[in-house]
């Protein structure tokens, strides 16, 4: 699998590009014209001012005009990758157990964007990208394996890679 060389690059599975290219046709298409019917028929009832019904539909459509955009530019710098190999070294696409230096808890977190959860929102775990200092730290490194780096506050910070398994 290429790892991205842009940090602006999202990497998504196959099964979640498609998940967010099929909602963005359905904002699009169908919802977007929902919406059009709302505000049409609102402005046929006369005085907008004080029009409940008006306002909404337009926060409606605001919203949803900006999740289109989020959408489409998530699809342009979207980097697309089949799952990776369970051969215990972290990259994108994996959950990755660490153990901070001096402790005896353990954290799991999905490398990559949020976009690989589904949209089940019963999967509750943290997700870092591989371009902040956690996740450019652990991305290519072995299980067992500790590194440091260093955190926005200046200090350095060192992690045992604990477990790592493909999302």
């Amino acid at each position: 699998m290429t790892q991205p060389t842009d940090t602006d690059t999202i990497w998504v599975t196959q099964e979640a590009y498609d998940r967010l290219k099929q909602e963005l046709e359905h904002l699009s298409g169908e919802v977007r014209a929902d919406i059009t019917a709302k505000i049409a028929a609102a402005r046929d009832e006369g005085d907008l001012k004080e029009n409940g019904g008006y306002h909404a539909a337009r926060e409606e459509q605001g919203k949803t005009e900006a999740r289109i955009r989020q959408l489409e530019d998530m699809l342009r710098r979207a980097e697309v990758g089949d799952k990776p190999a369970d051969d215990g070294i972290v990259e994108n696409g994996m959950i990755v157990t660490i153990r901070f230096k001096g402790d005896t808890d353990t954290e799991r977190f999905l490398l990559g964007s949020r976009e690989l959860l589904s949209m089940d929102t019963s999967v509750e775990i943290d997700v870092y990208s591989p371009s902040s200092p956690l996740g450019a730290a652990v991305l290519g490194k072995k299980k067992g394996e500790t590194v440091t780096y260093e955190a926005p506050n200046g200090k350095d910070i060192t992690v045992e890679i604990v477990d790592t398994t493909p999302f």
